[in-house]
């Protein structure tokens, strides 16, 4: 896995580019300087554990056969300020699920997306407390 990053304006917008040539734009707070103008590292950490869950979730109700219509992911997170760096405290993720859908599978595959399967939240779960929660819409 390699990703490259430039600069492309002012201090802190830079732009990442995956191996595949895909890419993002990244820019710091405004109180030091950034100028709004991409996500900020720890906005790409919270997208990484959404992106990660969600394909885990998605991948295990898939197998379980479970009619998956839509999934919808949101994150909230606090961060110890006081602290230098200011890591994550607490991240609330709740995934809003839609089709006629078991509860008892969906259940389990968030059990094992956080439990086992999805890398980004067992990296971010050693610092922060993480909490997910569902609904199921039908």
């Amino acid at each position: 896995m390699e990703i490259n990053l430039i600069r492309k304006s002012g201090l802190f917008n830079f732009e990442a580019e995956n191996s595949g040539g895909k890419t993002v734009e990244l820019d710091a707070n405004p109180k030091i300087g950034g100028e709004g103008k991409g996500f900020r590292p720890m906005e790409m950490l919270l997208v990484g554990l959404g992106g990660c869950s969600g394909i885990d979730v998605v991948n295990v109700l898939t197998k379980q056969k479970e009619p998956l219509n839509d999934i919808k992911i949101k994150i909230n997170a606090t961060r110890k300020d006081e602290e230098v760096p200011p890591i994550f405290e607490v991240i609330d993720i709740h995934f809003d699920l839609y089709g006629n859908l078991n509860e008892q599978k969906v259940e389990r595959a968030l059990a094992l997306t956080f439990d086992k399967y999805c890398s980004v939240s067992n990296i971010l779960g050693r610092s922060a407390t993480i909490n997910f929660s569902y609904t199921i819409h039908n």
